[in-house]
């Protein structure tokens, strides 16, 4: 039977018209997905860092639910936020810790762990978030902020949702183990320590013990809560708490190898260093009173700001007074972020404010230096802005990343507790004088901008591919399926090292019958020559 040449055209036509209707379905689908956003960390910076993100989520027609600490007055197409803020109230008895009182390793994880948990019940008893587990409202993907919070995975679990997570400050021993990535400790320093890649041996023996307590501490002391809290608010879960982590399609993660170094990265762990930056927008013209005070610095202006975790306001009055010092000291104008009205006995160079912009500020030419504490958003800043830095690290990346400053040039350390104004003059003076510092950081910066792609471009195509690719499972590696033993070789290495053993043992069984035998013969040998000896 024959088929005429029109005919054949027609159905032609009619295939290509169905794949196209079904190809823009599918994209329809993708691009109005229902996704929620889980950010139970009370520091405003982790959210800074996502908020661009899930607002161009949002732009381009996906549906996106927050659930944060902080809440939102605004009102935005496809974007609803979920304020769990109760953290706050019991955090307002903490305003005046001291974050370099010492304990042990174990308290500190330990001391860590209860505020996990803490944070994790705030969000799970809050009145709103029991409202949308109750409702019947479905969701394609969840979002979480990893910080250790897996018990919140079983949100997915409830929503029937994929899960991907993100991370501000990249990657560590949880994310990596949670994806399955290998991580050398030779020469992957562990987050909380100030050491680099770049470690000598005495380094690494403490990296290894860093590593192996907080792998026995997640194991006998971490985990087992995560497990209680995701019986007590998921009763249902049909899935174990390993069951529940092994379900991460994607993490996107807050660093790039010219912030820090090169290495090993599994395919569904992409790197998205400066997604806050908005990096398309353009700088903006400071405030009158603002730019009046920089514009007129003749001497330069140093940009000063402890972050959003650390309160200049709720520093012991030393630490604010050798501050001062400093500063009334120095030929320039400061710009300090000062969470009050008013800062007694404030030098006349200072100009002090509850808020800045801190990318505008960065961007302004008279900017000269920026002391900081040293959190990574403000690290990524002073680098894309070409700024050399003064790092005062209190806790958590922040000692990292400013020994990481110090080791790429651009950068110098304090220690923010004992430092006063004979320690802090030299080091701003050199910072400011020697030109090293300051063209260490216009290499680093050109080194970050040269990117085929904006941050904020990648992490939505990534997005995106997993949801169009029903969770990208072709992407996940067969680590996570293995035990400890097989996972690191040890049943491998077991079996070879069982088998030159055996190989040895049975040289050294045969050398030992070897010699017997010779010895035997030579004992022979000498009895008879002493029997002929005799006759």
């Amino acid at each position: 039977m024959r088929i005429s040449s029109s005919g054949a055209g027609i159905g032609l036509f009619f295939v290509v018209g169905l794949v196209l209707v079904l190809s823009s379905n599918a994209d329809d689908k993708v691009k109005s997905s229902r996704i929620l956003a889980v950010f139970p960390f009370p520091g405003r910076s982790q959210y800074i860092f996502a908020e661009q993100y899930l607002k161009e989520l949002s732009r381009r027609s996906h549906n996106v639910t927050v659930i944060n600490t902080f809440g939102s007055d605004k009102i935005e197409p496809n974007f609803r936020v979920i304020g769990a803020k109760k953290i706050h109230e019991l955090m307002a008895a903490f305003n005046s810790i001291m974050y370099n009182a010492p304990a042990s390793q174990w308290k500190m994880l330990t001391m860590t762990t209860e505020f996990i948990n803490l944070l994790t019940t705030c969000i799970l008893d809050d009145p709103a978030v029991k409202e949308l587990l109750a409702s019947d409202e479905r969701f394609d993907m969840v979002v979480f902020e990893t910080v250790q919070n897996e018990a919140l995975f079983g949100l997915a679990q409830h929503f029937g949702a994929l899960t991907m997570g993100i991370s501000s400050y990249g990657t560590d021993r949880h994310i990596d183990e949670l994806m399955g990535n290998i991580s050398p400790l030779s020469y992957n320093p562990m987050l909380l320590s100030s050491r680099t890649e770049r470690m000598n041996f005495e380094d690494r023996f403490w990296n290894l013990w860093d590593a192996l307590l907080l792998w026995v501490h997640k194991r006998v002391v971490h985990l087992p809560t995560q497990r209680d809290l995701l019986k007590k608010y998921f009763p249902e879960s049909k899935q174990s708490l390993e069951e529940i982590m092994d379900k991460f399609s994607l993490v996107l993660m807050g660093q790039h190898f010219s912030l820090s170094y090169p290495r090993p990265y599994l395919p569904n762990m992409i790197e998205v260093g400066g997604l806050h930056l908005q990096q398309q927008r353009k700088v903006q013209p400071l405030p009158q009173e603002l730019s009046d005070f920089v514009g007129q610095a003749t001497e330069g202006v140093i940009y000063f700001s402890m972050g959003s975790n650390i309160k200049s306001k709720d520093l012991p009055p030393s630490v604010r007074q050798a501050l001062m010092e400093t500063f009334a000291s120095l030929p320039q104008s400061i710009l300090w972020k000062f969470e009050d009205d008013q800062l007694e006995e404030k030098p006349a160079n200072v100009f002090i404010s509850k808020w800045f912009p801190q990318p505008d500020i960065l961007a302004h030419p008279n900017v000269k230096l920026f002391i900081t504490h040293g959190g990574l958003l403000s690290t990524i800043e002073s680098i894309y802005f070409g700024k050399p830095v003064l790092g005062l690290p209190v806790f958590y990346d922040q000692h990292l990343n400013i020994q990481r400053a110090k080791q790429a040039g651009y950068g110098l350390s304090a220690d923010l507790w004992s430092s006063n104004a004979t320690v802090l003059i030299p080091l701003i003076q050199e910072l400011l004088v020697n030109p090293s510092y300051a063209k260490a950081a216009e290499t680093k910066s050109r080194l970050f901008r040269d990117q085929k792609e904006t941050a904020l471009e990648r992490a939505i195509w990534w997005t995106e591919y997993v949801l169009r690719n029903d969770g990208a499972a072709h992407m996940r590696c067969a680590s996570p399926d293995l035990s400890f033993v097989q996972f690191h070789g040890l049943d491998t290495w077991g079996l070879l090292l069982a088998l030159a053993l055996l190989v040895l043992l049975s040289f050294a069984i045969v050398l030992k019958l070897l010699f017997r035998g010779l010895c035997y013969v030579i004992v022979k040998r000498r009895h008879r020559t002493n029997k002929l000896k005799t006759h």
